[in-house]
């Protein structure tokens, strides 16, 4: 019985890797960022966590949106709609470059509120402009998921993955050029990070584009692309799938980014541990991230086909093979949690010594929940793949809002702010509020799973009559 599900792991694992990678290179990103930015000090560091924190939010929406490309693109695919395809691709993409802009524009309009959200003054100082170029960088960036979500829905998985590789590798370069003024650039500290950050989303975006106009298979559905027409119903069908995917990303990453703003009230160190332990479980949760795309395309396809039961089983198989990979990923982080958070800071800093032993064993406590809730993390964004694969958007964003933010959410402020358990309460809530989402969204999938078989041979036992 359970040879059916694992035989589908090498597929699974084909599929998801160059998305996993290309997930990794943009947590990776923000890695390089905070490893290089950590060495000039935990204040600065912070200010890293709180811009991005505002970042963070909008990115959601944006990434969350264009999902609704993949599994529209993934259903053209398996019935073999070429033209179908490239609507999906051409009202997407407009789309996403509108909700970039938009996004860019609401974040300018939120920046003041740094000023009231009780964060340490040094902090915000270093911060406000760090935000101004970072958001200015969604722009680029979403634009760039439109087209990764289109490459995606053809199961062509690799190419956005090598336009994410050459990105890190400007990102890392200009960083080291600019945050500390090598070869004689100018020494801009945080502000070099963000430059990196900006041009490296810029060189996504050509490079990907310059592969699609390259490449045979995606040639067919851009070389024919007319911008001067659109349709009201495919573009109602974007939104009514891009949006509830939206909140639903909304919904979790703004808990995760409470987290940062509760910890800024704990201070800068506990803030700074809060942002190392959150970005290494960013970068396990990618791989699971890149299994839900692998969910989201093969169930699509599954759908488009008609297969009921294969699409279960396929669905079934990435589910498994996410709580596997999770496990190991917590076993690593409880026995490395002491060593991981010393790779952010400069330990070698006598004069900032203290604050850095204190951020690391912060950070190491952390680890220790985070470790625990790779679990729930993996298994519900898993799920989420492959409900968005049936296009079962809006009962999944119901079900986000009420663990998150009824569940989660109220249980992080209270152990974080009104109890001695502090930084490790807020991710107490945090957990609680993984594992309510990973149960119930399992709950869903499995009865519409169920429930589509059985409308299927009845379906069936109709027409044999």
């Amino acid at each position: 019985m359970f040879l059916q599900y694992t035989r589908e792991f090498s597929y699974n694992l084909k599929l998801s890797f160059p998305v996993m990678l290309g997930m990794l290179g943009h947590t990776f990103v923000a890695f390089a960022d905070n490893v290089m930015v950590g060495q000039l000090g935990t204040a600065e560091l912070a200010a890293v966590s709180l811009g991005n924190s505002f970042v963070f939010i909008a990115m959601s929406l944006g990434i969350g949106f264009s999902t609704a490309i993949t599994p529209l693109v993934a259903e053209a695919d398996g019935a073999g709609d070429v033209a179908k395809g490239r609507a999906a691709l051409k009202h997407g993409l407009v789309l996403c470059i509108g909700m970039g802009m938009l996004l860019f524009a609401v974040l300018m309009f939120a920046k003041p509120m740094m000023h009231a959200m009780n964060q340490p003054p040094e902090v915000v100082e270093y911060a406000m402009p760090y935000l101004d170029l970072v958001a200015f960088s969604l722009i680029p960036l979403i634009v760039f998921q439109a087209l990764k979500q289109f490459s995606d829905g053809l199961s062509e998985t690799r190419y956005p993955m090598y336009a994410v590789i050459v990105a890190n590798v400007v990102n890392i370069v200009l960083n080291y050029l600019l945050i500390f003024g090598n070869f004689g650039f100018p020494k801009m500290g945080v502000m070099g990070a963000a430059v990196g950050t900006l041009v490296s989303r810029v060189v996504m975006v050509v490079f990907l584009w310059y592969i699609f106009q390259k490449n045979s298979k995606f040639h067919q559905y851009i070389s024919a692309i007319q911008f001067r027409r659109y349709s009201k119903a495919v573009f109602s069908k974007i939104v009514n799938l891009g949006f509830p995917s939206a909140l639903q990303m909304l919904f979790e990453v703004g808990v995760f980014t409470s987290a940062v703003w509760i910890s800024g009230v704990l201070g800068k160190n506990p803030q700074a541990a809060n942002q190392i332990a959150l970005n290494l479980s960013s970068m396990t949760f990618m791989v699971a991230s890149g299994l839900s795309v692998a969910a989201m395309i093969r169930v699509g396809n599954q759908k488009g086909l008609g297969n009921f039961r294969a699409l279960r089983k396929i669905a079934f198989s990435v589910f498994i093979l996410t709580v596997l990979l999770d496990v190991i990923f917590a076993l690593c982080f409880w026995v490395f949690r002491d060593w991981l958070p010393t790779v952010y800071l400069d330990q070698n800093d006598l004069a900032d010594k203290i604050n850095s032993m204190e951020v690391v064993a912060t950070a190491s406590r952390l680890l220790m929940v985070a470790a625990i809730f790779q679990i729930s993390d993996g298994l519900q964004v898993a799920v989420l793949g492959a409900l968005r694969g049936l296009q079962d958007v809006k009962i999944p964003t119901f079900i986000t809002f009420v663990a998150y933010w009824l569940v989660g959410f109220p249980i992080s402020f209270y152990l974080g702010l009104h109890t001695e358990w502090k930084s490790i309460g807020i991710w107490i809530g945090l957990l609680a509020g993984l594992s309510v989402s990973a149960v119930l969204l399992f709950i869903r999938f499995n009865y519409l799973s169920n429930k589509l078989i059985r409308t299927s041979h009845v379906d069936t036992d109709a027409e044999m009559l």
